[in-house]
């Protein structure tokens, strides 16, 4: 189960359900339920009453995610078959498929072994996949990003998978991991032109953002987290310039073999922005994880970014990716997620006032 809520009361809510069926089967599927402005056009809507107000919800049932219709003929073995010969990928046998992720609306990833081959699916809505295609075309020159087998425009991008795997699994196995000038050099390796490309949110109004979710979800804690989140926004973080930025740097986004980086994944957010928010966000997801590996690697980076950047620059920025990260526990619903929660925005409080 997951829930995604917005500040305007919109929801979203994926199910796993059982169901009997009269011949003593079980069969599992994954519903989904949405409102407000969460509710993607094509769903099936059933209108109802509560509290006074007519309320529509929006119904659908995986893999038939309306805002990614690519989806359905990854499942489908004989059109997956065809888009895989397509892409120049044959096999003997029928091809098999793993979800790795799914959030409805937005996005799914698939991995897909075709005979001795390792592929990777990634399904968008087909609004987003020209600008996913630009952002492979700049980067595959630059950085060791997966080239783009195939796409279709209803939202499908098929591509191979690279060597490595991923610094977060190099944390659990307590590997080698790239120190932080080889971190600074892919990040210096982000091409110019990303420039270009559309700027996302800055960190002060993600953090009301994030406070107002926070707000609504763990109540208790609606003064704390609206405080801070203006703590957040009102704070002099100094003037950068405009740069080329990954916009999700942090450890799984990073393939390593031997203390190297063999890949750089997930570029649908590269575009401009600061330096200093690729650091503050690859430091903010190591708070989080605090394994011993984990601190010593934080620790690292820590230094490096503190020759660069000021810490009043920095420190900000960490404070409000941690609150965005405090709202996962509510998203995944798993035991314990309220105490959960309240860790992630003591760090968020700890990174603001006593890094």
């Amino acid at each position: 189960m997951s829930v995604t809520v917005r500040p305007s009361g919109a929801a979203l809510v994926r199910y796993a359900v059982e169901l009997d069926m009269p011949d003593a089967t079980v069969v599992r599927e994954t519903l989904v339920a949405a409102t407000g402005s969460l509710l993607p056009r094509g769903a099936a809507v059933v209108e109802g009453d509560i509290d006074a107000r007519r309320v529509a919800v929006g119904l659908w049932r995986w893999p038939n995610d309306p805002a990614l219709p690519a989806l359905p003929r990854l499942l489908d073995p004989h059109r997956l078959r065809s888009l895989l010969a397509s892409a120049g990928v044959s096999g003997e046998h029928p091809p098999t498929v793993r979800v790795l992720s799914y959030r409805p609306t937005r996005r799914a990833v698939l991995e897909i072994t075709a005979g001795e081959q390792r592929l990777f699916a990634k399904v968008v809505t087909p609004s987003q996949l020209p600008g996913l295609r630009d952002r492979h075309d700049l980067l595959v020159p630059c950085l060791p990003v997966p080239r783009l087998l195939i796409t279709t425009d209803d939202g499908l991008a098929l591509m191979p998978a690279l060597p490595g795997s991923s610094a977060r699994t190099a944390l659990r196995l307590r590997d080698p991991l790239p120190g932080p000038a080889m971190l600074e050099d892919v990040l210096d390796r982000l091409p110019a032109a990303l420039t270009g490309l559309p700027r996302r949110s800055d960190h002060r109004r993600s953090a009301h953002h994030y406070g107002a979710v926070l707000a609504m979800t763990v109540p208790e804690e609606g003064h704390r987290v609206t405080t801070l989140a203006d703590a957040i926004a009102d704070a002099d973080v100094g003037e950068h310039p405009i740069v080329p930025t990954h916009g999700d740097f942090y450890e799984h986004q990073l393939l390593t073999s031997g203390g190297q980086v063999t890949g750089l994944l997930d570029i649908d957010t590269a575009g401009p922005g600061h330096r200093l928010d690729d650091w503050a966000n690859l430091l903010a997801h190591l708070s989080v994880t605090g394994t011993p590996q984990a601190r010593r690697w934080r620790s690292e980076i820590l230094w490096h970014v503190r020759d660069r950047f000021r810490m009043d620059d920095l420190c900000p920025r960490v404070a409000s990716t941690l609150l965005g990260l405090a709202t996962g526990p509510f998203r995944t619903q798993r035991a314990g997620w309220r105490e959960r929660t309240r860790q992630r925005i003591d760090l968020a409080e700890h990174w603001l006032t006593s890094p």
